[in-house]
């Protein structure tokens, strides 16, 4: 017979174990309208297109790829526009992309469907649980997430998804050499992203003065950005390089 003690036991490792585990989540899961288009997609497409990581276990990126080739992943694509073009100009690549908004997964679908993609891979699930349990280390050659939530409330800064604890939790999925490629269109977010990877080891600035890069070619100009530029909006470009 399990005694009082032993149970109270057993609550407060369970309740240890639950604040380990706690963090301020970087998204919100916003109950957007799927167009009928975006659920036949997820429905027929996904069996094909999307990655199960349910269980949490580590993924056999060549097995889910059915080949070898370098890994791009990509955190929050959105509806999934650019980095559909990304991989279909990229086919040497494997791209792996990460969204936990269903209308943004069922858009993606039907674009890699469209382009008849085999380079492609989707998994909608929290990005910080597919980093931290399902990719092995050493396992990334480029991880690029373009355009995060900014949070731009003063309250809402800690919400942001770059910071010092995220880049420690990245760091060991880097090849030797990887990249880390950042964009944003908040000045302030920019500044903070520059100064965590600044203060990161093992991370190497590529820009030739320390700070931003140029805009680069292999990031498509997105309908968002090209609006922003209209207005006179600012985008800053990172890419750090893994020792």
């Amino acid at each position: 017979m399990t005694d009082n003690n032993e149970i109270q036991e057993t609550l407060n490792t369970e309740s240890s174990e639950k604040k380990k585990d706690f963090r301020i989540k970087s998204f919100v899961v916003r109950a957007g309208r799927m167009t009928e288009g975006q659920i036949r997609a997820i429905e027929e497409l996904g069996p094909k297109y999307m990655v199960d990581v349910e269980d949490l276990q580590p993924l056999d990126i060549d097995a889910i790829f059915g080949r070898s080739a370098p890994l791009v992943v990509e955190i929050g694509f959105g509806m999934g526009v650019s980095f559909v073009q990304m991989a279909k100009e990229a086919p040497q690549y494997n791209f792996l992309g990460i969204e936990v908004h269903p209308p943004g997964v069922g858009s993606a679908l039907k674009l890699i469907e469209q382009e008849k993609l085999t380079n492609v891979k989707v998994i909608k699930f929290d990005a910080f649980e597919v980093l931290k349990k399902c990719l092995k280390p050493q396992s990334v050659d480029i991880l690029q997430i373009f355009f995060p939530d900014p949070w731009p409330k003063k309250r809402h800064v800690k919400r942001r998804l770059i910071n010092d604890d995220f880049v420690k939790l990245v760091a060991p999925l880097f090849k030797s050499g990887g990249q880390f490629r950042m964009a944003t269109d908040w000045e302030d977010y920019a500044v903070q992203m520059l100064d965590v990877l600044t203060r990161a080891e093992g991370f190497t600035n590529t820009s030739a003065d320390g700070t931003y890069i140029p805009r680069p070619s292999w990031r498509p100009l997105t309908k968002f950005e090209q609006r922003g530029q209209r207005l006179g909006h600012g985008v800053w470009d990172l890419v750090f390089v893994r020792d």
